[in-house]
């Protein structure tokens, strides 16, 4: 037989075998032993609801007679080229096994058959987008993320980097693109850098208290202002007394002048707490210098020169050497003369840096003569105390009375409800004292914000018998969050008879503060908006 009729013999077999291929679903489904089809007739299958005619339609296109395959060598087209041209074209991805779009499976598609891939059961771009991240399938370039002895392999798609960063556009498609198919960078964290590719590949944020700070590092490096502005945002929500020194250093390092407003924020009214915490010992020299400049702290100088010390061992450690005096003085450098020792007390100083031997016997005597002598020593150390804070008070009151049958206590509490349009610092309350004379009273004072004690203190006040109000303070100034309601309480305990505030405000403007008062349910001795205690609330902003 000749060569090209055993091809076109072949030829025809291959054709009924497919025909029968593509026509045994139905067989196959009619057959009760037989649940589920294959998924590879899943995909070849013809559409079931086709008419008989339609089904012979498409057989004899698959199935044509010799003299066509005659025609086609005729004018020079192989049997080989007429087989390529008909052969169905079937792409599986390495996971899933999905299917590239075919006239067959389109037409699957058309009539709900779904076939079995992953890019059918994520209906969205932004879905599969999220699902090719840190994934093999596809993948053109990987990371190697870390330090050595703790990196990570991380893969991804060059594409969908340069879209999202302008350092990766560059970096693969720019005139000094990398052509290695690994690229190092020590420099990152792997969880900072995966957070990194979650929000390029999805736009989706997810944010932890560990890896914030590394995640900025990593936004900022690669060029992503909006993963950059919600980890700002985040670390602005997070604030507070014992991480606002650390989180300064790193605003400097960023150059985010709104971070770093906030932090000198919280170190200014909280500086006693931020200045003894352990992320203060964490701090460069630099911002440690930069810190003890600041004339705004508001604590005492002793505080000051404690927390210094604790900076100077922990640095100390930090370089592998024993906390010495001259270690101390010698990693401090100039920052030891930035302290503003002479503004101590005397008793302070005595009790506290005379003892210390940080200092120089010269040192030590030039400061006692300081305080004691009608000559005082020249010395090197600031000699101007510290500005610190104004408090302000916000007085919530228009007039006070007193009547003989009131304000009484017997230990009942006055309470009352406050929400503020700015984030401020509640330092403490104003109070009413006797009516009658002089009087001293015992006070509890506390701060709640949903149930939960922010703050509390017992105390004592000493009223000269006017209608003044007195300070009371918390150990420590309290931060109070905008647009939340928070409330105060006092319960007294002393002489019988005070004064009480009248016609009071719903709303007080003080400064750039709006305050907005409300009752509590709380208060059980009759302050309320329109009368009773706690005529002020004594805070920074």
């Amino acid at each position: 037989m000749p060569a090209a009729d055993c091809r076109l013999l072949h030829h025809g077999r291959i054709m009924r075998c497919l025909t029968y291929l593509l026509l045994l679903p139905e067989t196959l489904k009619k057959s009760k032993k037989v649940r589920k089809l294959p998924v590879c007739y899943e995909i070849l299958t013809l559409n079931l609801s086709s008419t008989k005619k339609e089904k012979q339609k498409m057989a004899a296109e698959l199935h044509p007679p010799a003299n066509s395959n005659n025609r086609n060598l005729a004018i020079g087209t192989t049997v080989a080229d007429t087989e390529k041209t008909k052969e169905p074209q079937v792409c599986l991805a390495s996971r899933g096994g999905s299917a590239a779009t075919t006239p067959t499976t389109q037409q699957n598609i058309n009539n709900n058959v779904d076939p079995p891939s992953w890019q059918c059961s994520h209906p969205t771009l932004r879905e599969r987008n999220a699902l090719m991240c840190n994934n093999e399938l596809m993948a053109d370039v990987h990371f190697i993320v870390g330090p050595l002895g703790g990196s990570q392999k991380v893969p991804a798609h060059k594409y969908v980097l340069a879209v999202g960063s302008s350092v990766f556009c560059a970096m693969f498609y720019g005139d000094l693109a990398e052509e290695e198919s690994e690229i190092h960078i020590p420099d990152v964290e792997p969880a900072a850098f995966l957070i990194l590719l979650k929000y390029l590949y999805s736009d989706e944020i997810d944010l932890e208290a560990d890896t914030v700070l590394a995640t900025l590092y990593a936004a900022k490096k690669y060029i992503v202002p909006a993963l950059a502005k919600a980890c700002v945002t985040f670390l602005e929500t997070s604030l507070e007394a014992k991480n606002a020194c650390v989180l300064l250093s790193q605003s400097r390092l960023f150059e985010e002048p709104e971070l770093t407003q906030r932090c000198w924020e919280v170190i200014d009214a909280q500086a006693e707490l931020a200045l003894r915490s352990e992320g203060f010992c964490e701090i460069d020299l630099q911002t440690l210098e930069i810190i003890l400049r600041r004339e705004t702290l508001n604590t005492k100088e002793v505080v000051v020169f404690e927390g210094v010390m604790n900076w100077a061992a922990a640095e100390c450690k930090r370089q592998g050497l024993g906390p010495t005096t001259r270690n101390r003085r010698d990693v401090l450098g100039k920052a030891l003369f930035l302290v503003r020792i002479p503004t101590m007390s005397l008793e302070e100083f005595a009790n506290g840096a005379a003892q210390s031997d940080i200092l120089t016997l010269e040192e030590t005597h030039n400061v006692f003569l300081w305080y004691t002598a009608a000559k005082k020593p020249q010395l090197d150390f600031p000699q101007t105390a510290r500005k610190g804070l104004a408090p302000q008070r916000c007085h919530r009151f228009q007039s006070s009375a007193y009547r003989s049958n009131q304000w009484r206590y017997r230990g009942r509490c006055d309470s009352i409800q406050f929400a503020v349009d700015k984030r401020i610092f509640i330092a403490g309350l104003g109070l009413y004292g006797s009516s009658g004379g002089k009087a001293e009273y015992s006070v509890k004072i506390e701060l709640k914000r949903q149930g939960v004690v922010l703050a509390q203190n017992l105390t004592k006040f000493v009223s000269d018998g006017s209608s003044s109000t007195f300070p009371v303070w918390f150990e420590h100034p309290v931060q109070v969050e905008q647009d939340a309601f928070y409330t105060v309480s006092a319960v007294l305990d002393g002489n019988e008879l005070s004064y009480f505030g009248q016609e009071g405000m719903t709303e007080v403007q003080c400064g750039k503060v709006t305050f907005q008062f409300q009752c509590s349910s709380d208060s059980t001795n009759g302050t309320g908006v329109q009368g009773g205690q706690i005529p002020e609330l004594v805070f920074y902003a």
